[in-house]
């Protein structure tokens, strides 16, 4: 008399013994995300959320719990986090993200929370930068680097208290 003998697969196809659960590595409860933003002096946020927003260098992306793994070049711009209801926003300026196991990392020189950003200061600099002129390659670079910060910084600060 044969028997049927079935394995069951993990999710990477790898045989696992019968009646094992599945066990998701990495995966938060609720399925939310470990999110960490880490500058030069210290760590500004290590908490739990349901939701992250990158402003990654050629645009905006969203990572929810089960992202694929990924690394990213931050832009200028706002990083948004979500959790029970409540959204929180942060300038970001520039700097690396990685994706991997519900684990959004985010290196950067400087993130400031929305509420620190000043409007009026990031228009003067936005004026600057496009007053500037640059004869060089590297100069015209940089003018161009100081106009994505304040514009960057402008769109912060509009979205202050809007959540």
């Amino acid at each position: 008399m044969a028997t049927a003998h079935h394995e069951a697969k993990s999710q990477g196809g790898i045989p696992r013994p019968q009646g094992e659960a599945e066990v998701s590595v990495g995966l938060k409860p609720g399925g939310r995300i470990q999110c960490v933003v880490v500058t030069p002096e210290r760590t500004l946020f290590d908490e739990v959320v349901e939701f992250v927003a990158l402003p990654l260098f050629d645009g905006e992306l969203g990572v929810l719990p089960g992202r694929s793994p990924l690394i990213g070049r931050l832009g200028f711009g706002e990083l948004r986090t979500r959790a029970r209801g409540a959204t929180r926003r942060y300038f970001v300026d520039g700097g690396f993200a990685q994706v991997r196991d519900d684990v959004v990392t985010i290196l950067t020189n400087r993130a400031i929370p929305a509420a620190g950003v000043d409007a009026q200061a990031a228009e003067q600099e936005l004026e600057k930068a496009r007053a500037r002129r640059g004869s060089s390659e590297p100069e015209q670079a940089e003018r161009t680097r100081a106009i994505d910060r304040a514009q960057g910084q402008i769109r912060v600060a509009r979205h202050k208290g809007k959540d």
